[in-house]
């Protein structure tokens, strides 16, 4: 039978009143099935209430608050975290034997369904727990000496910042910085500005594919380009960037590419990826040290000592569900959601958006500054008076809070922000 628009309203306002038990092993709610085929093109779906309040029935989140922090860390849905509940409770029954004998073995699954997803080699993807992990697999796991060059932005994240300046001091390699626009509206222009900071002592880039700071899509694939040509390994931070919206890690033709997966996928907190082409892993040495004959295997950097299976088999329900909403819808919506508070509050004359809001270069992140007012008193006032969670941004080239909403975030609430904003520009913050 086809689905209708009908058929899936009823569907997810069934959900709604469902108990828990619905989500038992082998009785998977109805609406999952009626989600995935919803009619409407990406763009016609991004603004329909009707649809996003269904995928929003799918989280348990306090609504008595507006969380528009979501690029920190992202609640998981509801079904997500009823399966990582039920594999550690199993993992308990009898740890030696369920844990390790089990469970631990069929990750191999998920990282299958991760690799054909984002369209790699599942030989290439190694399952840790953030982000900050898999990047520092890299920045500790490359051969670097003395006098060695590494390149990156003033605006890339501070830990791994940090990474590579404790190297700076404890065996003398250099980090280069350089700046790039606030915002960025030219790919060319951050290309040119990477390949003149390159010198003969340059053995690696570290860059975002999505700045933390205001959302800034970065041209990943060009410099890879770059970088390949030079060749010089680029480091890829995808922490804001995997499942946020619609690309293939086969098409960026990078060597490596860090994430989380508590971020824009929803899986359970203390999930992440790291990719490393296929031919470069052997000269990547593991976090935690691995046996020699590990050297070619990508689980050589999962090796960290006992560690609960379940967060990660609970990964695979993470993208069941995002894959059910779709790549391009998310996008859509995501994007939608951030032009929405822009468009009410960007004409307003102390207002100043640090984010491009063309497609081509943000996609729901974006970072707003109120002239006059701090960020962090603005942080403090939004969730003292508003109970809004947003993201104070005080680097030396980016000032304001940063908004992050995500797919279960209601036009509502968007709009709850954005009259926040205008009263604040208007009359200030004092209480």
């Amino acid at each position: 039978m086809t689905t209708t628009r009908r058929s899936f309203l009823g569907a997810a306002g069934a959900f709604a009143a469902a108990p828990l038990a619905a989500f038992a092993p082998g009785r998977p709610p109805r609406w999952l099935a009626d989600l995935a085929a919803a009619p409407g093109s990406p763009a016609d779906l991004a603004g329909d209430e009707d649809f996003w309040a269904g995928v929003a029935r799918a989280y348990t989140v306090d609504r008595s608050v507006v969380n528009l922090n979501n690029g920190g860390v992202s609640p998981a849905p509801d079904m997500v975290q009823e399966v990582m509940k039920r594999h550690l409770d199993f993992s308990n029954e009898l740890p030696p034997h369920h844990l390790w004998r089990i469970l631990e073995p069929r990750k191999e699954g998920v990282r299958q369904r991760l690799a054909r997803h984002w369209g790699v080699d599942p030989e290439e993807i190694a399952l840790t727990r953030n982000a900050s992990e898999s990047l520092q697999i890299l920045q500790f796991g490359l051969d670097l000496k003395s006098g060695d060059e590494v390149l990156t932005t003033t605006q890339d994240y501070p830990r791994m910042l940090n990474t590579f300046r404790q190297r700076e001091r404890r065996e003398g390699i250099r980090l280069s910085l350089i700046r790039i626009p606030v915002p960025a509206e030219d790919d060319d222009e951050v290309v040119r500005r990477f390949a003149a900071a390159i010198t003969p002592r340059t053995r690696a880039i570290l860059m975002c594919h999505v700045i933390n700071l205001t959302g800034q899509i970065l041209p990943v694939a060009r410099v890879a380009a770059l970088a390949r040509e030079r060749g010089i390994p680029l480091l890829v931070d995808g922490a804001h960037a995997f499942a946020h919206f619609a690309f293939k890690l086969s098409d960026l033709g990078c060597d490596f590419y860090a994430t989380s997966l508590h971020k824009w996928l929803c899986a359970p907190h203390g999930t992440g990826l790291l990719y490393v082409r296929r031919k470069r892993i052997p000269e990547v040495w593991p976090l935690m040290a691995a046996a020699a004959e590990q050297r070619e295997d990508i689980r050589k950097f999962e090796e960290i000592g006992t560690h609960p299976a379940a967060n990660t088999l609970a990964v695979g329900e993470a993208l069941t569900f995002h894959q059910l909403i779709g790549d391009e819808r998310k996008e859509a919506r995501l994007r939608w959601l951030r032009d929405r508070w822009a468009a009410a509050v960007r004409e307003h004359p102390k207002v100043r958006l640090h984010t491009s809001l063309d497609p081509r270069f943000s996609c729901g992140i974006a970072t707003v500054e109120i002239e006059g007012i701090e960020p962090a008193a603005l942080n403090a006032w939004l969730w003292r008076k508003h109970r809004i969670l947003c993201t104070p941004i005080g680097h030396e080239e980016v000032r304001g809070v940063r908004v992050s909403p995500h797919v279960y975030t209601l036009k509502q609430e968007i709009d709850r922000f954005a009259d926040a904003l205008l009263a604040a520009a208007d009359h200030g913050i004092d209480d």
